[in-house]
């Protein structure tokens, strides 16, 4: 369900779709990610509001997509053999992301 959420970072209200709550020391936070801006935040509950039926009708800005058999790889440094190599991992950490930008450049 798609709701207004207000983003302290961008200073606007913006739609996202709750992912998850969690309950802080005197509040709860939500986990949220925003469809027009393709990130998630965190937002107090407070910050929540229901979407006007017309605010939810326009298209997104940004969607979520995958690259298809494109798999993460990053430096794997081996101070034993004295190499550095490239190689596949689960996740896309800070080196998988650098070097994939390097290719598309």
């Amino acid at each position: 369900q798609i709701c207004v959420v207000f983003s302290e970072e961008l200073k606007c209200w913006c739609r996202a779709v709750i992912k998850a709550i969690i309950y802080c020391t005197d509040h709860y936070q939500a986990k949220c990610f925003l469809v027009d801006h393709a990130k998630y935040i965190f937002v107090k509950s407070e910050d929540i509001r229901v979407a006007l039926e017309a605010f939810i009708q326009i298209p997104y800005r940004a969607k979520k997509c995958r690259l298809y058999c494109t798999k993460p790889m990053t430096l794997h440094i081996s101070f034993y053999e004295d190499t550095a190599k490239m190689i596949p991992t689960k996740r896309w950490d800070s080196a998988a992301i650098q070097y994939f930008q390097n290719l598309l450049k």
